[in-house]
């Protein structure tokens, strides 16, 4: 349980609403196995602490990478019919939604992770799709998409905020209020976000960028540790002022 876990501090203290515990996951990448395994530990924990209200939080990048797309858009969905789960938008969400109505990016697609999910749906494009074939592609993998999957995608949020937290996929852009920034940032800055040691008016918690283990620094939590590469998958839980990783 998560109690065991080595606990990480921050020194600027962000906190949650009094009862609340928050379990944050990102970057799944069509890692099924993973992402169960995750579930068996937010249960155990939810057992033993038995906090007042826990939100579950997954921040984006489900698809694309890792074998089992299709899985995880299974598991999601069903854990979506427990309630208090929140469910983000990633790029790769983000660069489907683009194929989709464009389908001349498939190419663009496949080579950071498209192939894979494809693959996870039955499909199996040929190594150089030209035109005819992208046309194809998109119209084959919308109808082998279940509806509730392309209702799950439709329906993700771009960020989620509870006490002094801000959840989402990539980041924010130094010196722009939260509520003003453009969703291109929110999915996809790096550089900018990631060297500025400001303030940003709530802890950022975000994936996005993999690192070797979970980042906890003094304005923002890196939690996304390249699952589909390294085989770790990170669970970041908060109650109060404590995150736990594992």
């Amino acid at each position: 349980m998560l109690s065991a876990l080595r606990q990480l501090t921050s020194t600027t203290k962000p906190r949650l609403p009094d009862g609340v515990r928050i379990y944050a996951i990102s970057d799944i990448h069509g890692c099924a196995h993973l992402l169960r395994q995750m579930f068996r530990v937010i249960d155990a924990d939810v057992a033993h602490s038995r906090p007042y209200r826990a939100i579950e939080v997954y921040m984006g990048d489900y698809i694309d990478r890792g074998p089992d797309t299709r899985r995880t858009l299974d598991l999601l969905v069903e854990r979506a019919r427990r309630g208090n789960v929140v469910f983000l938008k990633g790029n790769h969400e983000a660069f489907l939604g683009e194929v989709v109505r464009d389908p001349s990016r498939l190419p663009d697609w496949l080579r950071v992770g498209g192939l894979q999910t494809l693959l996870s749906y039955g499909l199996s494009p040929s190594p150089a799709p030209q035109e005819d074939e992208q046309r194809t592609l998109i119209r084959e993998l919308a109808a082998a998409m279940p509806p509730l999957h392309r209702e799950f995608l439709g329906r993700l949020r771009l960020s989620f905020t509870c006490g002094d937290f801000f959840f989402v996929h990539a980041g924010v852009r130094p010196g722009t209020p939260l509520t003003e920034q453009r969703e291109a940032d929110l999915l996809w800055i790096r550089d900018e976000f990631l060297q500025s040691k400001k303030n940003f008016g709530k802890y950022i918690v975000h994936g996005h960028t993999p690192v070797r283990s979970a980042e906890i620094l003094p304005n923002r939590a890196n939690i996304d540790t390249g699952a589909y590469a390294t085989g770790n998958l990170t669970l970041l839980s908060i109650q109060g002022s404590s995150m736990l990783a594992v």
